[in-house]
């Protein structure tokens, strides 16, 4: 799939939200001590990086970039030689920037945008890691095993640390893309290709900008590297279980599987319903409002189910009997997620409370989550 290799492309790049709209959005400010250097403004796309502008500062180091917002996030950079500022934009805000040059990369300050506040963190939390890792690296006395063991160490603890405060925080910002591409060296911090709790993060911020930018390319690509480090991931396991799997058979979709054990005690896969409209529900039946929820899912079931609707609902009980009870006379496909509210797959889809349900096309792909939705009849029947 070759979406999954545009990554590499913002290893080092900016990146920015913009809004909606036709208007005009501003980076302005001054960069000192930089005197007839030229300063580029350049926007940092899948496929590359592209000059939009630049200016040959003057003694005052004035410079103002314009250009029009967006349809989806779209990402941005500073540049005076080797030296890179990231940007974020988010609306037709004006982001005022004041760095001083050499080394305005990490000495500089921002005001007016909260992610681009965001990725000044990141990219000085980066540096850090970076400069202590090449440290250890020119560390004679501790030996390339033990240096390596260590460099290792300060990265686990660096990820841990972006994903709880960063990454999971606020998946549907724009420093949450961000921190996902951040780097030492060529190599990528976090390694969607085969590490699970790294494409468990690629999953949650692909799964926000689904639900707030549903027609972004980068949010496709971002589902794309996720399924693809899936993929992986059952290819490995297979092999390691002494199973020989294809490659080209395991099958692509638009949705991030779920694979569980329903009421029956048969394994069932999300993406083995392609070919019908699908209703993913996020349930738990121990709650109040559970009655009432069922009736409404009924009532869409019995209408719709002849036409194509399925419901896929994936109970978070902390008891099995019970929920074995609750389920055992209703038509739909009921599984249970023994890991309840700790459940990585409520990571995965990006859920901050229960219920919660999303929409899905005929062709697997996520079209709507309930927060979208005002009238959830007339979207079903429009897919139909």
């Amino acid at each position: 799939m070759k979406h999954i290799y545009k990554a590499a492309a913002v290893v080092f790049a900016a990146l920015s939200v913009a809004s909606c709209n036709n208007n005009k959005f501003t980076v302005e400010g001054q960069i000192s001590g930089a005197k007839d250097s030229v300063l580029y403004f350049e926007n940092v796309g899948l496929e590359g990086i592209n000059v939009l502008d630049s200016v040959k500062l003057d003694d005052d180091g004035d410079f103002s970039f314009s250009e029009a917002a967006n349809l989806a996030p779209e990402f941005y950079r500073l540049r005076i030689a080797d030296q890179i500022i990231n940007v974020s934009i988010d609306s037709t805000e004006t982001v005022q920037i004041k760095g001083q040059y050499p080394g305005m990369a990490s000495n500089y300050t921002v005001s007016g945008s909260d992610n681009c506040d965001k990725i000044r963190e990141l990219a000085l939390k980066q540096m850090d890691l970076q400069a202590k890792a090449i440290a250890l690296q020119g560390n004679t006395e501790l030996g390339i095993v033990k240096a390596n063991d260590s460099i290792q160490t300060l990265i686990d603890a660096y990820k841990d640390e972006v994903k709880r405060n960063y990454i999971y925080k606020e998946p549907y910002k724009a420093y949450a893309y961000f921190a996902l591409f951040q780097a030492i060296g060529n190599y990528l911090i976090f390694n969607p290709r085969n590490n699970k709790e790294d494409i468990k993060a690629f999953a949650a911020v692909a799964t926000s900008w689904d639900t707030y930018y549903p027609h972004a390319e980068r949010g496709q690509n971002l589902h794309n590297i996720a399924i693809e480090g899936m993929k992986n991931q059952r290819i490995v396991a297979a092999q390691n279980a002494d199973i020989q799997v294809d490659a080209s058979k395991v099958n692509e979709a638009g949705v991030l599987d779920i694979a569980l054990l329903d009421n029956k005690g048969v394994q069932r896969h999300l993406t083995d319903l392609k070919g019908q409209v699908v209703l993913l529900d996020f349930h738990v039946f121990a709650m109040d409002d559970s009655p009432a929820r069922i009736i409404t899912l009924r009532e869409l079931y019995n209408k719709y189910h002849s036409l194509g609707l399925e419901i896929f609902q994936v109970s978070l009980d902390s008891d099995e009997h019970f929920w074995k009870q609750q389920t055992a006379a209703l038509p739909w496909i009921s599984v249970r997620d023994e890991d309840g509210i700790n459940s990585s797959r409520l990571v995965m889809y990006n859920i901050q409370a229960v219920p919660d349900f999303f929409i899905i096309d005929r062709g697997n792909n996520l079209v709507k989550r309930a927060a979208q939705i005002k009238d959830v009849e007339a979207e079903i029947k429009k897919l139909l």
